[in-house]
């Protein structure tokens, strides 16, 4: 049985049967003027994408979803919010399971991912970010597996209403935290959900790959690695070890 999704006071449902991408229906309405708190929801993506321009698969089942934010903050503190986003996707998971987030915007669910966090902002003359989009896709129902996946897929179970729901009301409570307590209390949180300091990783860099231990995130979101030649900040590039 569906329902009409309850969402946070002053936010809007823009509700898709089928719709090529989320993002871009989200970016064409907050060119359009649309507030922040207008959620784009579909049923099913033709077009959906992750990180780096890979195919999102996008069947009925799961939940596609893309918020409109007007942040008003500098360009570089636009990326801390697919920190944000991550953790609200975390505060879905019904206790008793293990939930990690892997850097940059990444969740796993009992050692499987569960979700896709894709964060596009639109940066104005003046240096600040008009608008951006959180494109936020949940594993519902069931769990594509995807050639090359490095990690296997893990669902969330319920509805994509409800989830739907859980997702909004919990994305509400964090950008106000990040808001009224800043980046500082987020990046705890996150790296306490991150998994141990000192695991061995690996990070791909183009066709550069960089092995290190984990040593956490700096304040302006980049990942810190120790490596044999010494310490590293990266800004830019995937995780491919998991931090559980």
């Amino acid at each position: 049985m569906t329902f009409a999704p309850v969402l946070p006071d002053g936010w809007t449902l823009v509700a898709l049967q089928s719709v090529g991408s989320t993002n871009d229906e989200a970016a064409r309405l907050a060119e359009a003027g649309a507030r922040e708190g207008t959620v784009v929801w579909a049923r099913e993506q033709t077009g959906g994408r992750g990180r780096r321009g890979r195919t999102w698969a996008s069947p009925v089942g799961n939940l596609y979803s893309s918020i409109i934010l007007r942040p008003g903050c500098p360009a570089a503190r636009a990326a801390e919010l697919g920190f944000v986003a991550a953790l609200a996707v975390a505060d879905m998971v019904p206790a008793g399971r293990q939930v990690r987030v892997k850097w940059p915007n990444d969740v796993l669910v009992d050692g499987g991912k569960i979700a896709g966090i894709l964060p596009e902002s639109s940066i104005g003359a003046d240096g600040k970010a008009e608008h951006v989009v959180l494109g936020i896709g949940v594993n519902v129902s069931f769990a594509p597996e995807v050639p090359g996946m490095r990690y296997r897929g893990a669902c969330l179970g319920g509805t994509v209403e409800a989830a739907l729901e859980r997702l909004t009301a919990a994305l509400a409570r964090r950008l106000a935290q990040w808001r009224h307590e800043g980046f500082a209390v987020v990046r705890a949180e996150w790296l306490d959900k991150a998994g141990p300091l000192g695991l061995e990783v690996d990070v791909k860099l183009g066709e550069e790959l960089v092995r290190g231990r984990f040593a956490g995130m700096d304040g302006e979101g980049a990942l810190l690695l120790d490596t044999a030649a010494g310490p590293r900040r990266i800004v830019a590039g995937e995780l491919l070890a998991r931090a559980a």
